[in-house]
């Protein structure tokens, strides 16, 4: 099995101790992975008193790109405006699904202008709360982005003019794979010490070749139709009510 890595909720108020604790683990092992850049942080969640912020936000960010780190858009605001799954059902809740297409074309085209002006072009989006709906994938392909960070499968597929790159349905079930490639999802803001030794464990297994987003983004894409989609929607609804139960 072939695993890369996806690092959420980039921002310049972000916990950057713990970026930079997980990004030596990633450089110990040689793993260059997607970053998730939100161009307009407002998210209180996401914001932190922790030393170590570069000076450069931007700088930093284009010098993670030269060192073979792959970018994508991580929404907007990262604000969630409404209740909805939308077409990954994985959360109940969204910054883009329910919302009208000339918003969600409006908030594209802005953090697009912001990332553009910190020098960083990408063709990449990863929606927060990987919630977005049709709405959504229209307006991603009238603005100039090629892929969407979501989805669960083996290997990158095709679906209504968009390529999708899956992520781990679940961890574990992912490892015992033989073969296919997926993408473990990480947010470095909640990264533990302890969590450290145990993703430190995962990079050591014989059985899972760690690589690069790059090398992910080279893979061909399969066409995925309505069987898969309906597949995948079950998929990430049925994980959203286990985690709703277990949460209590």
């Amino acid at each position: 099995m072939r695993i890369t890595v996806r690092l959420d909720d980039i921002t310049p108020d972000m916990d950057w101790e713990r970026f930079y604790r997980f990004k030596a683990l990633l450089d110990k092992y040689q793993i260059k992975p997607l970053i998730g850049v939100v161009p307009d942080n407002r998210d209180e969640n996401l914001r932190a008193k922790a030393q170590g912020a570069p000076e450069d936000f931007w700088a930093c960010i284009r010098q993670l790109r030269d060192q073979g780190w792959q970018i994508a858009m991580h929404g907007f605001r990262h604000i969630y405006a409404t209740k909805k799954g939308g077409l990954f059902p994985l959360n109940d809740f969204s910054e883009f699904a329910g919302l009208p297409f000339e918003e969600q074309r409006r908030m594209l085209l802005e953090g697009k202008r912001i990332l553009e002006e910190g020098g960083i072009r990408t063709e990449l989006f990863m929606a927060p709360a990987h919630s977005y709906d049709g709405n959504t994938i229209r307006a991603l392909k009238e603005t100039g982005f090629k892929g969407l960070t979501d989805g669960f499968g083996d290997g990158p597929y095709e679906w209504r003019g968009l390529r999708f790159y899956p992520i781990s349905f679940k961890l574990s079930r992912t490892f015992r794979k033989k073969s296919g490639y997926s993408t473990m999802v990480i947010h470095t803001g909640t990264v533990s010490r302890d969590d450290l030794e145990r993703y430190e464990g995962y990079f050591r297994r014989e059985d899972v070749q760690w690589i690069s987003y790059e090398e992910y983004l080279g893979q061909p894409a399969a066409k995925r139709g309505a069987a898969g989609r309906i597949k995948e929607f079950l998929m990430a609804k049925g994980k959203y009510l286990i985690g709703k139960m277990k949460g209590g």
